[in-house]
């Protein structure tokens, strides 16, 4: 990145990218992704469109980071040295209310990647693959302790399986994800898949 780049970059504080990325989401949840746009965040934030699109390049960009910026810090930062301990955390770090407005808002952004592959490119990218990773480094800590094996088919799989929990349980129950749902799950039929403990 050039200097001019990084010296941009610089004139939003963390507090102004914070109250940025809660107004995007304030906005996705009220109109969604296809009726969001720049000049609507730049209204609500009073910004000027030129600032977002110099720091964030655009919409599904910007998205995407609001979106990451809202998860409740990074999986490797728990270690209670157990997997279940691990996942079982990781699900208590947001209430029921928070998983539910999560959950609503992240259908409706899988639903937008379908028409709009920038969002799905910026998802991946910036969402997806930095999870991907940290789950990687959780299962491996538990590769380490001897809870799973190594080779263990389903260790690519940790991903999807959780994100199928959050994203079936209302289309097939009609109900939201909550922590005891969720950490239910996890007891039923992530850990027995890995071969790790549920007690």
């Amino acid at each position: 990145m050039t200097e001019v780049a990084t010296a941009r970059r610089s004139r939003i504080t963390p507090e102004r990218e914070a109250e940025l990325y809660e107004a995007v989401l304030e906005l996705l949840r009220e109109v969604g992704y296809d009726a969001l746009t720049m000049d609507a965040v730049a209204a609500r934030t009073r910004s000027s469109k030129a600032t977002l699109y110099r720091q964030w390049g655009g919409k599904a960009e910007l998205v995407a980071k609001a979106v990451r910026h809202s998860k409740p810090g990074r999986a490797t930062d728990i270690d209670t040295g157990t997997l279940r301990g691990d996942m079982h955390a990781m699900v208590d770090r947001e209430d029921d209310c928070t998983i539910e407005r999560n959950s609503a808002l992240m259908r409706g952004l899988a639903m937008a990647t379908h028409n709009h592959p920038d969002l799905l490119r910026a998802f991946r990218e910036l969402l997806v693959e930095p999870e991907m990773e940290e789950f990687r480094r959780v299962t491996q800590r538990a590769i380490d302790r001897g809870e799973i094996r190594a080779d263990c088919p389903a260790l690519e799989f940790v991903v999807h399986m959780m994100i199928g929990a959050f994203a079936t349980r209302t289309v097939i129950e009609d109900l939201p994800p909550t922590q005891a749902y969720l950490t239910s799950y996890i007891d039923a039929v992530v850990l027995p898949a890995l071969g790790a403990s549920t007690t």
